[in-house]
């Protein structure tokens, strides 16, 4: 089917340098040019043909295209169906503290080589962070670990993840700030407010709170909530009523997080235990 050439373009509202166009292309092509952003993409429809990196590509649905900061590149259609796809540009200064998180070293540039990849997890990645981007009710915090996820598998991918080991001093102001964690949780906390707790930098702070503790401060604290609205929901308070208690924008949006947990909605846990929402 042919539907036209359309393109929207949308700024993120909450990231700095973060950008999104959904695009389809139906004899529409692009003269070569580069981005001085990052640019994460995935085919949906149709088939994605371009040059990049002195290689031919042609992107299937499904495929995840990548573009470092000022790779040439073209692009058009080049099946018989519309080609429809979705992009996100995220500038290097985004990302810049939380590659230092990873362990990169400040005057190096992250870079992956190649710009076309069969790779499901950074293809859940990419239309997670677009849909977070875009509904506009997510917390600040869901959109910083969204954003996060995509630093962490650009670093790996380019050969550039190191691991940081906590020493004793470290270990009394991470505690510190977990406990600073526990204490606001149902706050829309960002994480510059945790690592000031910490006296840390926001990149030397997520770095050490992952090495520490497995797990991401931004993680942590939706685990926090996660595990309070479990107890509101045991105590018999009504899904909606939870959720408003623990900083969700609303019962669908409890309802996703608590079921990558638990595997089940709050309303099938609490039918399960026999449980009645009060009034």
């Amino acid at each position: 089917m042919r539907t036209g050439n359309h393109f929207k373009f949308e700024n993120s509202t909450a990231l700095q340098g973060v950008k999104i166009l959904t695009a389809n292309m139906h004899d529409f092509s692009y003269d070569k040019h580069a981005h001085e952003e990052y640019s994460l993409g995935v085919t949906l429809r149709g088939r994605q043909d371009f040059f990049c990196c002195r290689r031919f590509h042609q992107s299937p649905p499904g495929g995840v295209i990548l573009f470092n900061p000022d790779d040439v590149h073209d692009g058009h259609s080049g099946g018989t169906t519309d080609l429809s796809y979705v992009i996100t540009y995220i500038h290097p200064q985004t990302f810049h503290s939380l590659f230092l998180a990873l362990g990169v070293k400040p005057n190096h540039t992250v870079r992956v080589e190649g710009a076309l990849f069969d790779d499901l997890i950074l293809k859940q990645q990419i239309l997670a962070f677009i849909r977070i981007v875009n509904s506009g009710y997510h917390s600040k915090i869901e959109q910083e670990l969204a954003l996060f996820r995509l630093a962490h598998t650009l670093v790996k991918k380019s050969g550039a993840l190191c691991e940081a080991k906590p020493q004793r001093r470290q270990d009394i102001l991470l505690n510190r700030a977990k406990a600073f964690i526990l204490s606001q949780y149902r706050d829309d906390l960002i994480v510059d407010d945790i690592a000031a707790v910490a006296h840390m930098s926001k990149y030397h702070f997520i770095r050490l709170f992952r090495a520490q503790f497995g797990i991401t401060p931004h993680q942590y604290v939706l685990n926090c909530r996660i595990n309070g609205a479990q107890k509101a929901l045991e105590s018999g308070l009504p899904a909606s009523t939870v959720a408003q208690m623990f900083c969700f924008a609303d019962v669908s949006h409890m309802n996703r997080r608590f079921k990558r947990l638990y595997g089940m909605t709050p309303k099938q846990y609490q039918t399960q235990l026999n449980l009645v929402p009060q009034r």
